[in-house]
């Protein structure tokens, strides 16, 4: 089954409250389970599951009112894995993005460790009280951890993402990482959690879009580059390392700072991406994207309709990742302009 076909299947299924992927035989199904067992345990003993401070508050200086940012989702929306918080992805976007919008952004972390798509409600919740302009969510590795059924999880990432949007806030979704070269899964589980995640991440990406909110799929950044650079590993050999969440940083920033219109438009000449500008069928958009880091896939429109003989319309993006700043190096910044 090709991944176009996969994605259409999955992203159905959410209506009819069903779908999921088959494993094949009561053997393999105990072997998968146990092999899981024993990542989770060699991940849970080498991980501070406290993680790093929040990072919440205030970035950037000026008068104006400052942009709302909301970090939902899993461990790697909370940085787990790293001990400061200028070194999680929430910190390291609000601080870039407070320079390319030339104002403040108040961050709001409300991801939390071992969180599946079904624990996104609950976040919600507490994100629509903050009121936030631009929200950025990174869900799915441990639903295709925990084999949580794809319906459930596309189901609840779709109404977060309608709750937020409805509420007059942007939405960017990280999409569910490769999970096939993690070092504490074993075979053949690895090689199943790859096509698990890819799957994972295309139906994502049709609900996320259908619902209003734009993806980027995060696929090798916190996935098989790791494989050839240990450096973008943390000691659990499960989540990025410093180096691995500034990596991730850099390729959601754009879509960030786009969704609220501060991403300059010079900063994407001369990028050579699936012919910029690619509009498709949502299915096939999500698959393309699913196996290609840093693709963005956001609403479409085509001779003034959203939705064309397939289903609705999908712009993909190619964007080139940035430099991300350090929370130190934007407050350097932000002085020089002032004394200046």
């Amino acid at each position: 089954m090709t991944r176009t076909a996969t994605a259409r299947r999955l992203a159905a299924a959410t209506a009819y409250g069903s779908g999921s992927v088959a494993l094949g035989g009561a053997a393999l199904v105990a072997l998968l389970r146990e092999e899981a067992r024993a990542a989770r345990r060699n991940i849970e003993s080498r991980t501070d599951k406290a993680g790093p401070p929040s990072g919440d508050g205030i970035y950037g200086r000026g008068r104006g009112k400052p942009l709302v940012f909301t970090v939902l989702g899993d461990s790697s929306a909370v940085g787990l894995g790293v001990e400061r918080s200028s070194q999680t992805p929430g910190v390291l976007i609000a601080a870039a993005l407070t320079e390319l919008a030339e104002r403040p952004v108040r961050l709001v972390r409300l991801a939390v460790s071992g969180a599946r798509s079904p624990d996104l409600d609950a976040q919600v919740d507490k994100a629509l009280v903050e009121q936030p302009d631009v929200a950025l969510i990174m869900i799915g590795a441990n639903d295709v951890t925990s084999r949580t059924r794809p319906a459930v999880s596309v189901r609840h990432l779709a109404d977060a993402v309608r709750r937020l949007t409805a509420a007059g806030c942007e939405v960017v979704v990280g999409t569910c990482p490769d999970l096939g070269t993690i070092r504490p899964i074993a075979q053949p589980l690895r090689t199943l959690a790859r096509r698990w995640s890819r799957q994972m991440a295309a139906a994502q990406t049709v609900a996320v879009v259908e619902a209003g909110g734009r993806t980027v799929s995060l696929g090798s950044v916190l996935g098989p580059a790791f494989a050839s650079d240990h450096d973008m590993f943390s000691v659990d050999e499960f989540h990025p390392s410093a180096h691995g969440y500034a990596q991730a940083a850099s390729v959601l920033l754009p879509s960030v700072a786009d969704a609220v219109g501060v991403w300059p438009a010079s900063a994407d000449r001369g990028v050579r991406p699936i012919r910029r500008g690619t509009v498709r069928p949502i299915e096939k958009a999500a698959a393309r994207a699913a196996s290609r880091t840093g693709t963005e896939v956001q609403p479409a429109e085509v001779s003034g309709s959203d939705t064309g003989p397939w289903g609705a319309w999908a712009l993909l993006r190619r964007r080139r990742p940035p430099e991300i700043p350090t929370p130190e190096q934007a407050q350097e910044s932000a002085e020089a302009s002032v004394t200046a």
